[in-house]
């Protein structure tokens, strides 16, 4: 059984949903473990982590647009204010969408379906960049 670990630095992005799955491939490429799991952590509270559909940008669009009704800025019963208008919602997307996702490795590629890719969420408008740490576990 063996361990790989490693801390990625993602730029700062736009608000948004957009597809790292390149990123974390690439940080594979360095893992000596063949098979086993692979778990990705952000270590922030304004943003996320899932897995959705790959290949259509507007899904991310979408995402975006349905969660910025859903919790709006300027939401005049939020008592946590003193960050900006986009910081406390940017805690509750980012609680509702997570903040790991575990991904099956073989052969030391990530085993997604057709259509899946892993979104990194960015909830704020300047969230500068973000750190996500993968650790994988296996043989």
């Amino acid at each position: 059984m063996g361990v790989f670990q490693q801390k990625i630095t993602l730029q700062p992005k736009a608000r948004g949903h957009h597809l790292i799955t390149h990123i974390v491939s690439e940080a594979l490429e360095n893992s000596h473990v063949k098979n086993g799991m692979a778990h990705l952590h952000i270590l922030h509270t304004s943003a996320s982590l899932t897995i959705n559909e790959n290949a259509d940008p507007t899904v991310r669009i979408d995402f975006e647009t349905f969660l910025s009704e859903m919790v709006p800025e300027n939401y005049t019963r939020f008592l946590h204010t003193y960050e900006g208008s986009d910081d406390m919602p940017a805690h509750i997307k980012s609680s509702l969408l997570g903040n790991n996702i575990t991904i099956p490795i073989q052969n030391r590629k990530l085993v997604l379906g057709t259509w899946q890719g892993i979104y990194f969420g960015e909830h704020r408008d300047n969230g500068g960049a973000r750190q996500i740490f993968i650790s994988v576990i296996g043989e």
